[in-house]
């Protein structure tokens, strides 16, 4: 059974485990289990990368789908999300701006020009030796934009056999990036969700709880610009 985090008339907000796709992979992706587990037809209006657990939303119908769809793209919902990475970053919070393009085997790099940037701000802690904490607010929507993100500043994400150095990752329990919260309005009523990771060694050790006990309204950390 999927963790149902919310629901309501119109929408219903998942926690999603991490290690499933998305989409159907042998008929069991996240949205066709979903669907199963509820008895109805779902809508999705974003996703999340197979390695990445956490918050998402799938609509009730294909009005509402579109209405939040739309949200989405005019960067009308906040979202947030928690990494841990075992390398030190070459800054401790501020933002990474550049263009994206496609590199090899699938991969992305980030560039050092700006005509369509992706645009990632974030501030992060010290957890224990060589384990580093990231409170990340995304603010373009580009594919493996975080992650790619965390690798520029020298710090890719703990178990992300894609973009971290593959024989370590490999030892890791679960790639260590999670939907960590989200804040938006719809119909003139605010919706705000945060839900903490329950899976992997790192995000349940004594030192990540504890900080995260004062990240529990990420909308309030952050400055629009």
């Amino acid at each position: 059974m999927i963790e149902i985090i919310s629901e309501n008339p119109q929408f219903i907000v998942f926690n999603k485990p991490e290690g499933l796709s998305f989409h159907s992979e042998a008929g069991e992706g996240f949205v066709v289990l979903a669907e199963k587990q509820m008895g109805l037809k779902l809508y999705s209006v974003h996703r999340l990368d197979k390695m990445t657990s956490g918050l998402i939303l799938l609509a009730k119908s294909s009005e509402v789908a579109n209405r939040l769809s739309k949200l989405f793209e005019e960067r009308e919902i906040q979202k947030f999300y928690l990494a841990i990475s075992t390398r030190k970053p070459k800054k401790k919070q501020g933002w990474i701006k550049g263009d994206m393009t496609s590199a090899r085997r699938g991969s992305y790099k980030l560039l050092n020009t700006n005509d369509n940037p992706a645009v990632t701000q974030f501030v992060s802690t010290a957890l224990r030796v060589h384990e580093r904490l990231f409170l990340i607010k995304p603010h373009t929507g580009k594919t493996h934009q975080i992650r790619v993100a965390l690798k520029s500043l020298g710090s890719p994400i703990a178990g992300d056999q894609r973009y971290a150095n593959a024989d370590e990752a490999k030892m890791e329990e679960r790639g260590y990036l999670h939907a960590y919260a989200l804040q938006f309005d719809l119909d003139g009523e605010e919706f705000r969700f945060v839900c903490q990771p329950d899976k992997g060694e790192r995000f349940i050790s004594d030192e990540c709880i504890s900080q995260l006990s004062s990240w529990q309204k990420p909308w309030e950390l952050f400055k629009s610009s």
